[in-house]
């Protein structure tokens, strides 16, 4: 009886195993059915970075491509600041927050729907069309039609068409909107006719080609310029082996840069020693070329180079065989040496597009003639200058070449990459021009031709000065003990007198007044150097920066002019004044900088800029109904009231101006520049003021 009982148990188990085996083995059937269907579906849609003749992109489907690494995206999109209507396509970077278009196909002619479709047909050419089939864009069609041909984005941000073989018919960096990226070869062939120009937005919502365009030019020595319509612009001068010697910022531990020369055609390219640094040069609206690098702590990009970056980049300020030198505060414009101005009442008034002439005609027949160097410069235009690239050739052999010459007036090493003073030779048979100096031993030496008597007389003035030098120093070495015993009863009239209103001391007087103190270093870095492009505008104080420190606070930077009539008693005065004053119609001063001859007063940063800007501009104007004027004449009045009868000091401003008053992002109004201002006591009605200032 027991036996009988558990058969039946069982048999009845196994058969319960075995019908759960065939379910599970047609789950698992199934799901194999499904994943190959899937894998399939993928296939024929393509790669993620792959556009095919079978699957175009479409604006409507909001599809893009994806770099096999994820580090590009190509899709159709519309500027940040651009016309909601006008739809582009282009290729951006993947991973940063900043939508940063690098290369654009349709930048002139945009579509002005979501009907774009970008395809590419049977012998390997892209074109963009609408629902009409208007064409917008279309890539050059390859000499030999491909089989089979297929474009993919690649991980370097290039899109290139090739056929299945992976011979390339057609590639997006030889066609370059306004930016180079790593690895791109920005090219110029006369032979193909390719010209690898950069060429600027129109604005910062339009991509549309705009003004300026940066690009090489083959004549002489080949350089790079900016050119501003069929004008230049911009000069960066001859490759020197390292960098294009108009460009000292290109010296750089992390970026590594190749310039080819061939007989008709020039090659420009440049990497990154690591990875993971995101780099790009760009030129701007405003045509200043950039190196910007994307900074994730901050989540934005950095300058770290730009030009042109001041008035001696500008081409030829000085004129031929002038010098132009940033560190003067004044005239920066001076004559090379052996060189007298031509036309010295033009130079005294400032004027020197005449420039320089020789002071002693060269005697090349007698050849007594000699050179003298002009060290840490910029070189010449080598426009019409003659250039040997050949290594075999030394220094010394290019000085002999040019004495042979009799009309070289200059010449300069075309490689200092190499050995003994470098290589090559450059050598010129016109004036001199657009030459400037460097600071810190940037730029190379320049060897100008001089008469004998020229080169004598320069030679002793330079040793002249030495002595003058030596004996100032020997001089001050000598009465610095007399200074010393008399110090110590100098210190305490000193100090009487500073209590009595003496002179200014901005640091130690900037600590009294309990202001943050800004580092130089630190402003240079949020200001891009005091770039043009972050120029919020110019007073009689001097120019005003917009800036980012490293937490990404935005500020303004007020930074005295060394020219400025307005000096330390502003300076001094505005800063204690607003230091003490807290009113939400008043600009708010965030701290100092008072370092290495600099004086800067560091505000908060207000995004309407000034109130004038609005009143005096027909477009802006508009935008000043009666309740925003209304408020903002109220926020003044308000202003203005804790100044004269609310504040702990009754203060007179003496420059209210509509340029003076700043608006808010949400056109509140803010009373700045108290430069001029003035306290007054308490009971006092009126009072007199010793000049003539203010509006």
């Amino acid at each position: 009886m027991h036996i009988h009982r558990v058969l039946p148990r069982s048999i009845s188990m196994i058969i319960k195993t075995m019908r759960i085996i065939e379910s599970s083995s047609l789950l698992f059937l199934l799901l194999l059915l499904l994943l190959i269907a899937a894998t399939l579906f993928s296939l024929s849609l393509g790669a993620n970075d792959t556009l095919t003749l079978s699957q175009p992109l479409s604006d409507a489907d909001d599809r893009t491509l994806i770099s096999a690494g994820s580090k590009f995206v190509l899709g159709f999109f519309t500027p940040a600041a651009g016309s909601a209507g006008n739809r582009y396509v282009g290729i951006w970077y993947n991973n940063i927050s900043e939508h940063t278009p690098v290369w654009i196909a349709n930048r002139d002619r945009p579509v002005t729907s979501r009907s774009g479709r970008l395809s590419l047909t049977t012998n390997g050419t892209l074109i963009l069309t609408d629902d009409k089939s208007t064409v917008f864009w279309s890539s050059d069609s390859p000499a030999v039609p491909l089989a089979n041909p297929v474009a993919r984005l690649h991980d370097e941000g290039n899109f290139i068409v090739a056929d299945d073989s992976g011979s390339v018919a057609w590639e997006s960096f030889n066609f370059p909107t306004d930016t180079v990226l790593p690895g791109m070869k920005v090219r110029l062939n006369l032979t193909s006719g390719q010209i690898g120009n950069i060429t600027s937005w129109t604005s910062d919502g339009n991509p549309t080609r705009g003004d300026y365009v940066t690009g090489f030019d083959l004549d002489g020595d080949p350089q790079i310029f900016t050119w501003k319509g069929k004008k230049i612009f911009w000069r960066g001068g001859p490759w020197n082996g390292y960098i294009f010697t108009g460009i000292p910022e290109m010296r750089s531990e992390i970026l590594h840069f190749e310039f080819i020369v061939e007989p008709q055609a020039v090659v420009f390219s440049y990497s990154v020693t690591d990875a993971s640094v995101i780099s790009k040069f760009t030129i701007s609206y405003a045509g200043i070329l950039q190196h910007l690098l994307w900074v994730e702590g901050l989540q934005a990009w950095k300058q770290y180079g730009f030009t042109p970056r001041d008035e001696c980049d500008s081409v030829s300020p000085c004129g031929p065989n002038g010098v132009c030198d940033p560190g003067q505060e004044t005239i920066r414009c001076t004559c090379l040496q052996g060189f007298q101005a031509k036309n010295g009442t033009n130079q005294y008034l400032g004027v020197w597009s005449d420039g320089c002439v020789r002071k002693t005609t060269l005697d090349c027949r007698n050849k007594t003639d000699g050179f003298l160097q002009q060290s840490s410069v910029k070189l010449p235009d080598t426009s019409r200058a003659t250039v040997d690239w050949s290594t075999s050739v030394s220094q010394y052999q290019c000085m002999e070449r040019c004495l042979a010459n009799c009309s070289c007036t200059a010449y300069a090493s075309a490689n200092i990459s190499t050995a003994g003073g470098g290589s090559g030779c450059i050598i010129w048979t016109t004036d001199l021009t657009d030459v400037r100096l460097y600071q810190g031993g940037l730029g190379q030496d320049l060897f100008v031709r001089l008469a004998a008597v020229d080169l004598v007389l320069e030679v002793e003035a330079h040793e002249r000065s030495h002595k003058r030098r030596a004996v100032v120093i020997i001089s001050v070495a000598a009465v610095a003990s007399i200074f010393l015993v008399a110090g110590g009863a100098c210190g305490v009239w000193r100090r009487k007198k500073r209590q009595k209103g003496g002179n200014f001391d901005e640091e130690k007087e900037v600590k009294e007044m309990d202001l943050p103190l800004y580092d130089l270093g630190t402003i240079v870095d949020a200001t891009g150097n005091f770039s043009p492009e972050n120029k919020l505008g110019q007073g009689g104080f001097g120019p005003v920066y917009k800036g980012t420190l490293g937490e990404g606070k935005e500020i303004a930077v007020k930074r005295l002019s060394k020219t400025s009539a307005q000096g330390a008693e502003e300076f001094k005065n505005e800063a204690m004044l607003i230091a003490k004053l807290q009113h939400r119609n008043l600009v708010r001063l965030l701290g100092c900088c008072v370092q290495g001859g600099e004086r800067m007063l560091i505000y908060e940063y207000l995004s309407n800029g000034s109130l004038d800007a609005f009143l005096f501009d027909e477009t802006k104007s508009k935008l000043l109904d009666w309740p925003t004027r209304f408020n903002i004449i109220v926020g003044i009045a308000r202003g203005l009231l804790y100044l004269h009868q609310d504040s702990r000091f009754r203060i007179i401003h003496r420059d209210m101006k509509a340029g003076n008053v700043l608006l808010d992002k949400d056109m509140k109004p803010k009373i700045s520049d108290f430069g001029m201002a003035r306290i007054f006591g308490g009971e006092e009605s009126e009072v007199n003021t010793r000049r003539v200032v203010g509006t």
